[in-house]
């Protein structure tokens, strides 16, 4: 008996195959974003400090028990003609109940998933733009972004398509308030 040729591979397959396979340096990150490989290097001390402010104002403020990974990737629906896409926020936040970290895998769905956070750094355009169609194509029902450059915050809120229908934005030093299920005002003085 002969063995049958497999299939040959298309673009998108053929991508999200290499990508998969990358062996990043420690600290670095790959993500797979329309149909893009992109690499970003380790953050910068500033990136990590708006993080840690906003994670802990979630675990002391939240109406609901919050979990948070900076670390686990997200599965997401793929542009058109593009691979699936494989994006790790800086920040993700789900209902401790659902307790969504569980498992080895370092990709997960984004279904449970209530925030996603991003502090922008080396391609800020990436993380105004493209991880926030991104975001909107996995239904995630909330994206913050923390601008640097602009020295704002901004909810994005009421994903449909590959667009958020809502978009909530402070200058640093006004608060902004986060709905359900975290149902508080976000302060961000301490951004200055």
């Amino acid at each position: 008996m002969t063995a049958m040729p497999h299939e040959p591979l298309t673009q998108a397959e053929f991508l999200l195959e290499g990508f998969l396979a990358l062996d990043t340096p420690e600290g670095f990150r790959a993500e797979l974003i329309e149909g893009e490989i992109v690499v970003t290097p380790p953050p910068d001390g500033d990136h990590e400090d708006y993080i840690g402010l906003i994670v802990g104002q979630i675990y002391r403020r939240s109406r609901t028990q919050m979990q948070f990974s900076g670390n686990k990737g997200l599965t997401l629906k793929e542009a058109p003609g593009a691979p699936r896409d494989h994006v790790i926020p800086d920040g993700t936040f789900a209902p401790e109940a659902l307790r969504l970290y569980r498992g080895a895998e370092p990709w997960m769905p984004c279904d449970g998933v209530a925030m996603v956070l991003e502090v922008t750094s080396t391609r800020p355009n990436v993380d105004r733009e493209i991880k926030r169609r991104c975001y909107a194509r996995g239904a995630i029902p909330l994206y913050l972004l923390v601008d640097r450059e602009a020295s704002t915050v901004t909810l994005f809120s009421d994903p449909e398509d590959d667009e958020y229908r809502q978009h909530y934005l402070a200058p640093f030093g006004k608060s902004l308030p986060l709905p359900d299920p975290f149902g508080f005002d976000l302060e961000t003085a301490d951004f200055l």
